[in-house]
């Protein structure tokens, strides 16, 4: 059976990858599912950037505003998700583009990484959670680092949601994370694809970031994050350890003031772009796109994806 058609356009936080997804969309006449870890949250519009009706051009996006912000999102329901997005494209004979830049799921969905070993273990994942609420994010990377050092080192102690699972994989299996993760990573992709990575020059990248942040500020996240506040959601659930908002939340809690919480939101999501490209240089069989080789010049970039896939995509007549 031939291997379906998969498109992935990934990249640091704030590099394009909208603008870039659309124009590819339409060109191909492809559906775009979203492969982040807040626009997937309603409510959570301003701080997530999450594309407008209007910049979406009548191009059709998945797994964007379909959870309430108490409810959990991690990778096996993503993959769940995207998968089921993926079979309703085919149907139509249409091409899935997965855009977004959380690194990590868009490596479980290409691989179809297994996840089932890992069934969930609710006591133990609130003792993990009490812990970090009580000694800090801190002393849970700590722990993983005792029993996984490989994770530990590629998973950032503020990813309190990857620590704990990674913990809860080790109590469960007594086999490491990392292990299971690199022996599933070497599997052959189910799909015919063509992986993109968008990126730029880290001066002009961190310019983008800076100048996302103030217009962020000037069209209301405060008040974005106010009104979530008053529905009851707190800084402590998953949704809420997104960028934009804990700090936010910190400002609205008195923690700090709000030029803090803007300068701090703005050197963590630098330092978390940084992370985002790490992680894709370590990723096979990707496509580097640098704007700065195509003059920033949209059809150019246009040109070489769709010269790309046209390479390596066998499109049924």
């Amino acid at each position: 059976m031939s291997k379906k058609p998969l498109i992935i356009l990934t990249g640091p936080t704030a590099v394009g990858k909208t603008k870039a997804s659309i124009n590819l969309a339409k060109a191909l006449g492809g559906e775009i599912i979203s492969a982040d870890s807040m626009q997937v949250y309603r409510h959570m519009d301003i701080g997530s950037a999450k594309i407008t009706k209007e910049e979406m051009q009548g191009v059709k996006h998945y797994l964007i505003d379909v959870l309430e912000p108490d409810e959990e999102f991690h990778v096996v329901k993503f993959q769940q998700l995207a998968k089921a997005a993926m079979e309703e494209i085919y149907a139509k004979g249409k091409i899935p583009i997965v855009v977004g830049g959380t690194g990590f799921y868009i490596q479980a969905l290409l691989y179809d990484i297994d996840f089932t070993e890992n069934n969930e273990d609710t006591a133990y994942r609130r003792e993990l959670e009490e812990i970090s609420r009580t000694k800090g994010a801190e002393y849970l990377h700590e722990m993983l680092k005792a029993v996984d050092e490989k994770s530990a080192q590629s998973i950032h102690a503020n990813n309190v949601k990857r620590v704990i699972r990674a913990l809860e994989f080790f109590r469960q299996t007594g086999q490491k994370i990392s292990e299971h993760n690199e022996k599933e990573r070497e599997k052959e992709s189910p799909y015919q694809f063509c992986y993109f990575v968008l990126n730029d020059v880290r001066g002009h990248l961190y310019k983008r970031i800076e100048l996302r942040i103030d217009e962020m500020i000037k069209e209301g996240l405060v008040s974005e994050v106010e009104a979530l506040k008053e529905k009851g959601y707190t800084r402590e659930m998953t949704s809420m350890q997104g960028l934009g908002y804990k700090e936010i939340f910190d400002y609205l809690n008195g923690v700090t003031s709000l030029e803090e919480a803007v300068y701090i939101l703005k050197r963590d999501t630098r330092h978390f772009a940084k992370r985002q490209i790490t992680w894709f240089k370590r990723e096979k069989d990707v496509i580097w796109v640098n704007k700065d080789e195509f003059d920033y010049d949209e059809e150019k970039i246009l040109a070489f994806l769709l010269e790309k896939i046209k390479e390596r995509i066998t499109f049924p007549c």
